[in-house]
């Protein structure tokens, strides 16, 4: 099958150097709608749908198959090898941003910087390690799920955007979720929700920015210090407002971190 297609990659821009983004849960490539554009004109911009989510092949997901994160990663590898890219810049938000770090790992000579937009390795909590929730939160979440879906993505898009005086920005990220198979959308849920990459982080040794919101109730502020604490060559930005999705809420500010962070970062000359 045609990767480009299964993935339903869109390529924008110029420059020498790519810029590729990876959305996050319930989320498609138009969540970067206020980010990516900003950055053709020096970038290559390549923006993708993990399979299951927007206008990728739905029919590409198996679910034994994609039972962990490492099949997505292997996805986005497929579409740096179709594109033939190296030394991409490669952004991901939230367990797009996981996606993005594991493949790094796996193939680091395509991935020149990392930029990691409100990641967490662990939903969780653990000993000596705060995640954000306990089993029983989960736990609640995928039986809501599974119970009404609908009403579910009614009532969690407008915790995870925040920002109740702005409520058009649940609105859409609501409208995202509800275009996403319930099934595909619950069985990511389980992968992404109950997942645990601490440990991969120390085998990444991409530079990385870690985009960290000051008030985030799904990465709380402590998970953003412990990735900068455990993840070799990173650099931590926290962003003075609440919510899970600053590219949505913040974009100026979310674009002005990652500009900074390219600019003193070696890298390809756009």
């Amino acid at each position: 099958m045609d990767v480009l297609k299964r993935n339903n990659v869109t390529v924008s821009g110029a420059g020498s150097q790519a810029m590729v983004f990876v959305h996050g849960f319930g989320c498609n490539q138009q969540m970067w709608q206020l980010i990516a554009p900003d950055f053709a004109a020096d970038y290559r911009v390549v923006l993708l749908d993990l399979v299951g989510a927007g206008r990728s092949d739905l029919a590409a997901y198996d679910p034994t198959h994609y039972s962990s994160l490492d099949a997505h990663a292997e996805d986005v590898l497929a579409v740096l090898r179709a594109l033939h890219l190296h030394d991409v810049v490669l952004v991901g938000h939230s367990v797009g941003a996981v996606i993005a770090m594991l493949a790094a790992i796996e193939e680091p000579d395509r991935v020149a910087q990392l930029v990691l937009v409100s990641p967490s390795p662990r939903y969780l909590n653990d000993v000596n390690y705060t995640g954000g929730f306990e089993p029983a939160d989960i736990n609640e979440l995928l039986e809501d799920m599974g119970n009404n879906y609908l009403g579910w993505s009614g009532a969690f898009a407008p915790i995870v955007m925040s920002h109740s005086d702005r409520p058009e920005l649940a609105a859409e990220l609501n409208s995202s979720f509800c275009s996403t198979d319930p099934a595909i959308a619950q069985h990511f849920a389980r992968v992404t929700f109950l997942g645990d990459n601490r440990a991969d982080l120390p085998l990444v040794h991409t530079p990385s920015l870690i985009i960290q919101c000051a008030h985030d109730v799904i990465a709380p502020a402590a998970v953003g210090t412990y990735m900068h604490r455990h993840l070799p060559d990173s650099t931590l930005v926290v962003l003075d407002t609440s919510g899970h999705c600053p590219h949505l809420s913040m974009p100026q500010a979310t674009r002005a971190a990652i500009q900074n962070f390219l600019r003193s970062t070696p890298t390809l000359q756009p």
